[in-house]
């Protein structure tokens, strides 16, 4: 299956001009560093900064949560504590789910262009 991408590649490739050329190679795959790094690209980038920032300090919310929890006897305050540690679990665990979110819309994205670039490909070839 994956030598038949590469040969279609080849294909497109040597019908593209050399500034098309430049531009599909531009939209190859990444890894996941890659991705990431994509994240922090475009109008958004500031939404993402700050979800980093308050997933740290609910990170931090949560180390305290967690002391608090081990150095108390009463029942009561061990439930509270625990409470607030699982709602900071679940709060950051949200958060990174939105970032892995924006990450495969980048991709999906990634993917309409060397479609949209292919079928140009083709039908100026027609």
């Amino acid at each position: 299956m994956r030598k038949e991408f590469e040969e279609v590649d080849v294909l497109i490739k040597e019908a593209l001009t050399e500034e098309e050329t430049k531009f599909y190679d531009s939209l190859g795959e990444q890894n996941v560093f890659q991705m990431l790094g994509g994240v922090f690209d475009g109008k958004n980038k500031w939404i993402i900064i700050m979800m980093n920032i308050v997933s740290f300090i609910v990170l931090g919310f949560f180390v305290y949560c967690t002391i608090q929890f081990f150095n108390t006897d009463v029942t009561n305050e061990l439930i509270k504590w625990s409470i607030a540690g699982v709602f900071c679990m679940l709060m950051i665990s949200m958060l990174k789910l939105f970032i892995w979110m924006q990450m495969d819309k980048n991709s999906i994205i990634r993917e309409l262009k060397r479609l949209e670039l292919q079928v140009s490909t083709l039908s100026s070839k027609l």
